[in-house]
């Protein structure tokens, strides 16, 4: 990878660490040629620290590394994205992020209506609310609902009506949205269980 360091400030590249699984913004340093070259030799993200003065390889002090997956940098040749796998917490605070965020899994418009159906199972006295309603039934009724929604789709998908077969997937998404909160899981505990049974390729990184 070249990068004109002539074009920065004291040779430094600003580089963006992304989680590689969740996309989370993770923390933001500054790389020079020497940094760049030692976190592609040793496939852990190492920065330039402008207060010490030194390389400094993110986890030599906590043991929290981040381990590289690709390197790209951007159309105007003056910045870096890293996406990592982190071995634990980011920031010297503790915290997930060096935003105080937890870094976990979003998935749109799911993770919102997720929350949605939470807030719903956390108050059971809503009036009017189906999604109360379904959880007040038990998750008997709720998994049999899931069924029959599968069903559902299953007929729609033999017939040739698009917005039919969508509009049942939509149900049955919905469904067993409730019913994961129902056992007590969420979207990322499905996703879990997916990523333990994909294999990544080792290499990934882009140079």
């Amino acid at each position: 990878m070249e990068i004109n360091y002539t074009k920065y400030q004291d040779g430094l590249v600003p580089t963006v660490v992304q989680d590689e699984i969740t996309k989370s913004v993770l923390m933001l340093g500054f790389m020079n040629e020497e940094a760049l070259a030692r976190t592609q030799e040793t496939g852990n993200v190492t920065f330039f620290s402008r207060s010490k003065g030194r390389l400094w390889t993110k986890g030599e002090e906590s043991g929290n590394f981040m381990e590289v997956k690709s390197i790209k940098i951007d159309c105007d040749n003056d910045a870096l994205l890293i996406t990592a796998k982190p071995t634990g917490p980011v920031c010297h605070s503790g915290s997930d992020t060096c935003w105080n965020e937890r870094n976990r899994s979003h998935f749109g418009f799911f993770s919102y209506l997720e929350d949605v159906i939470e807030e719903r199972k956390n108050n059971p006295e809503r009036v009017n609310s189906y999604v109360a309603s379904l959880f007040k039934k038990g998750v008997n009724k709720v998994a049999q609902k899931v069924g029959e929604e599968a069903v559902e789709v299953v007929i729609e998908a033999m017939d040739t009506n698009d917005l039919n077969f969508l509009s049942e997937s939509a149900d049955l998404m919905f469904h067993f949205m409730v019913l994961l909160q129902a056992k007590g899981f969420h979207l990322r505990d499905v996703e879990k269980t997916l990523r333990s049974r994909h294999k990544y390729d080792k290499d990934t990184t882009e140079a």
